[in-house]
């Protein structure tokens, strides 16, 4: 008897230059969600001078087969001009935005503050009880900064979603 394995899920990094027109987040979301395929992140910007072109970035997982087929079915939708999987394309930076509040007097305020500065997160709110810092880096240092503040405070957190590209001169 054969045993069949299921192939190893990867996360990968995808970009898609669109046209920035109404409908086409939904087109791709519902791409997505037919196909049950999980979306972990996803960011859109208008990236054109004259406001005609957009970048989607969103960061899913599967099996090289599902995000070959994710990415041929995204390259099949009219408005997309191109798809590319930084994750393939070699090295590429990544990084994301948080706010994240913390709420705390005394030591706890004092200990908020210093690992704020280990991490480079800037103050960019401020009460007697309460601070908003503004952290930019990878994920998995925005997820060790949110860790160490859930035992000083943590009261609320936002996130930007992920924006990639591919490092070097070339576009992508």
């Amino acid at each position: 008897m054969m045993k069949i394995t299921q192939a190893a899920s990867e996360r990968h990094v995808l970009t898609i230059t669109v046209d920035n027109e109404a409908g086409i987040l939904a087109k791709i979301a519902g791409l997505f969600t037919a196909r049950g395929y999980n979306i972990d992140s996803l960011t859109v910007a208008d990236i054109s001078e004259n406001h005609a072109v957009s970048r989607i970035t969103i960061v899913t997982h599967g099996p090289p087969a599902v995000i070959d087929q994710i990415r041929a079915q995204l390259e099949r939708l009219v408005p997309v001009h191109k798809v590319t999987d930084l994750t393939e394309q070699g090295p590429y930076v990544e990084r994301e935005l948080a706010l994240i509040k913390v709420a705390g007097k005394g030591e706890n305020r004092v200990e908020a503050l210093r690992i704020a500065d280990l991490f480079r997160a800037k103050v960019v709110d401020t009460t007697t009880a309460s601070f908003v810092f503004e952290l930019t880096g990878t994920p998995d240092k925005i997820d060790s900064f949110i860790t160490l503040m859930r035992e000083l405070g943590l009261v609320e957190v936002g996130r930007t979603g992920i924006v990639g590209m591919v490092r070097g001169g070339a576009a992508t």
